[in-house]
């Protein structure tokens, strides 16, 4: 209507006034509404063709969107395993800050496990104790095999010198069973510093090797037996957090509920994301002025700025499954993702994230004309450009007006 209302004070207006002062013809009289159209034919006609111009030359370079808002995130808590609640630290609706603890699962088998890994610990300590002893018992079976050793040596050496003295005094089965005697003992001598070394070994690296692989697994279970215990990762506030002792919670399940943080980052109070017509992938670009107005924060513009532009459709998004997608399935055009941070500092101040907003994005072409060296036709529609952008300003203003009644009266919310 407003441009309708612009273009006819070119073309209806002045057919209208030659009509009347210059042909002399009088409303009422020769112009009436059954007439118009034969006497203001030329001003309707042109009116029309340049109210639809103008339509299309300001939603190209100023347009416009109702699906813009300041997306928030939101976390779900959920356990790192499934359990039945034992104890809840927080309410539905408080403030948290991170690290808090949320809840607690029932956490006997973590400590059952622990319990475990710790009498495995002191099973090893034991065994060392256990080897230690072995080892004086093993020195002492060398030294007293050592002995007999050289006792059967020196019998052995006594019973040959004898020999050759006086031969035949001392029988060959006699030196023979005296020469087994001492190889019977080097045996069992090595047997001895054999498992001696055995035991050493346990002593030295088997036992210290299951006395770590122990006081690993039992920070392990300890490291599990903390994770019964939920904590905020961030500072928020709890929703749709509900739970009681004895319910059951499990991270693919059931989850505990949402933290909706608090962070500015975070919380939508620092970007707006709108989706605007793919027609304006040409004309909105990072730098782009824009304006949004919020139903959280009524009659109120916001000043914006552009500040990344999505590259892709996401109506465009494809996942690999099992059966082959239809294009035609994909009728929905989809949207160009625009973000916009305020011009402002504070300038979402009072807008609560997830509120439905509409905004206007704007074609600035101030530096262009400033300083390239344009033709004239060139100049004068750029300057048209940026001039009728004040249109859809305007638009913008009287929607930011009507949005309470419409919202309040004609929708009934």
């Amino acid at each position: 209507m407003l441009e309708f209302l612009l273009a006819s004070l070119i073309t209806i207006l002045p057919d209208f006034l030659c009509r009347r002062y210059i042909q002399g013809k009088r409303w009422g009289n020769e112009i009436t509404f059954f007439t118009m159209w034969y006497e203001l034919r030329w001003g309707i006609t042109a009116c029309m063709l340049l109210t639809v111009a103008l339509i299309t030359l300001i939603f190209y370079y100023h347009p416009s969107t109702t699906t813009a808002s300041p997306f928030f995130r939101t976390m779900t808590m959920l356990p790192e395993g499934g359990g039945r609640i034992d104890k809840v630290f927080v309410k539905n609706g408080q403030l948290v800050a991170a690290g808090d603890p949320l809840f607690s699962l029932v956490d006997s088998t973590q400590l059952s496990a622990v319990k475990v890994a710790k009498s495995r610990i002191l099973e090893i300590e034991a065994s060392f104790k256990v080897a230690s002893a072995s080892k004086d018992a093993m020195e002492g079976v060398v030294e007293q095999t050592k002995g007999a050793l050289d006792q059967a040596k020196n019998e052995l050496r006594l019973k040959q010198e004898l020999q050759q003295r006086a031969p035949g005094a001392i029988s060959a089965v006699e030196i023979q069973r005296l020469e087994n005697n001492v190889a019977s003992r080097q045996g069992t001598l090595a047997a001895a510093k054999a498992n001696m070394r055995q035991v050493q070994s346990q002593l030295d690296s088997l036992l210290p090797a299951q006395r770590a692989s122990a006081v690993e697994v039992l920070e392990q279970v300890k490291v599990e037996a903390t994770k019964t215990t939920v904590y905020a990762g961030v500072a928020g506030r709890t929703a749709q957090f509900n739970l009681q002792p004895g319910d059951y919670v499990n991270p693919i399940l059931r989850p505990a509920g949402l933290l909706i943080p608090t962070k500015s980052a975070e919380s939508g109070l620092v970007e707006v994301q709108a989706g605007f017509n793919q027609l304006a992938a040409p004309v909105i670009k990072p730098g782009s002025l824009a304006e949004i107005t919020c139903m959280t924060k009524p009659f109120t513009v916001i000043p914006m700025v552009v500040t990344r532009v999505v590259g892709v459709i996401p109506a465009g998004q494809i996942r690999p499954s099992d059966s082959l997608m239809d294009i035609q399935g994909r009728a929905h055009p989809g949207t160009l993702t625009v973000a916009m941070e305020p011009l402002y500092s504070g300038g979402l101040a009072g807008v609560l994230p997830g509120t439905k907003c509409l905004a206007n994005a704007y074609t600035n072409n101030h530096d262009r004309l400033a300083t390239e060296d344009l033709g004239t036709m060139e100049y004068l529609y750029l300057h048209m450009i940026d001039a009728v952008g004040i249109v859809h300003a305007v638009i913008l203003r009287i929607q930011t007006l009507m949005l309470p009644v419409k919202a309040l009266v004609f929708a009934g919310h």
